[in-house]
């Protein structure tokens, strides 16, 4: 058992894709480098946790229990040479904000344990998925994909798994509605909906679809057209509004944005809450940007 482990684990944003992807939709999604998450461990006789950096308190109740369901996963509760050391959770990464805070986490956890021979190499993604049900419900895996590949992915549940760079960098940004969205509830919301209409739910997703492959056929093409990546982005928000997932906050988030000058938004993540996507023709005012976090970098500077 090695004796000491440190890893770093970043976020994520969702260009299209969100829910449907737990249906077979593509999802397009990149890294988030500049919101991350990094454990540190020595090793110790007693199990402890302390936490630390801007966001690193948001994990307190929740870093034990990812835990406990990692080693029930392996079916190894019993393994108290494990279950020992001391843990730092450091986060910039928020909870329940739509950055694949919970993937990040589980992420990190999934490291420790493959660090320590628990876990082989191939199995490691459906382990960290499997640890990430225990926040969504039902996790489609994109969050783990790029959490564990650090870079931009073109997503399909047990399927095709590619990695993806646009060809061209939009003006674009993710930004902070101001109120948190739980993935479970806003996943359960979904469901709902297409028990009570199936054909409604269906239309959606296709719409969802439609969104996935305009984005990709526009970050790849020559023309760089920022026309045929609004268009996209602007579907792919009709569909949170269908699933009633962009009201509130976020909905008065995502109209600022608009009369600043963006020319395309959309929720980012689960919805009902969270970040926004922003695109822009141009780079907005010092006072506007204060508030948005630049992705328009798909791998680290």
């Amino acid at each position: 058992m090695s004796e000491n482990f440190y890893v770093t684990v970043h976020g994520k944003w969702i260009l299209a894709g969100e829910h449907a992807v737990l249906r077979g939709c593509p999802a397009l999604a990149f890294p988030v480098y500049g919101k991350q998450l990094s454990l540190r461990w020595n090793d110790g006789e007693k199990f402890e946790a302390i936490y630390s950096g801007e966001r690193g308190e948001e994990f307190r109740l929740l870093f034990a229990g990812v835990f406990d369901r990692a080693l029930e996963i392996l079916g190894l509760e019993n393994r108290s040479d494990l279950k020992r050391g001391r843990f730092e959770v450091a986060s910039t990464l928020p909870v329940g904000a739509g950055l694949g805070a919970s993937a990040a986490l589980a992420v990190a956890v999934g490291r420790w344990f493959a660090e320590q021979g628990a876990v082989s190499k191939t199995g490691l993604f459906e382990f960290c998925r499997q640890i990430e049900n225990l926040f969504h419900g039902e996790s489609s895996g994109v969050d783990v994909a790029v959490a564990l590949q650090e870079q931009g992915l073109s997503f399909v549940r047990g399927g095709e798994m590619r990695a993806f760079s646009p060809s061209w960098q939009p003006v674009w940004y993710i930004s902070y509605s101001g109120a948190r969205g739980i993935t479970s509830e806003c996943v359960a919301k979904v469901k709902a909906l297409i028990e009570r209409d199936p054909a409604k739910g269906a239309a959606i997703d296709a719409r969802m679809h439609e969104a996935v492959q305009l984005a990709e056929n526009a970050l790849k093409s020559e023309s760089r057209s920022n026309s045929d990546l609004a268009k996209a982005i602007e579907i792919a928000g009709s569909c949170f509004e269908e699933w009633d997932l962009a009201g509130g906050e976020l909905a008065r988030h995502l109209d600022w944005l608009k009369k600043s000058g963006a020319i395309a938004v959309k929720p980012t993540g689960s919805g009902g809450g969270g970040y926004a996507l922003s695109l822009w023709e141009q780079p907005p005012n010092a006072e506007v940007a204060t508030h948005l976090v630049p992705v328009f970098r798909i791998s680290p500077s």
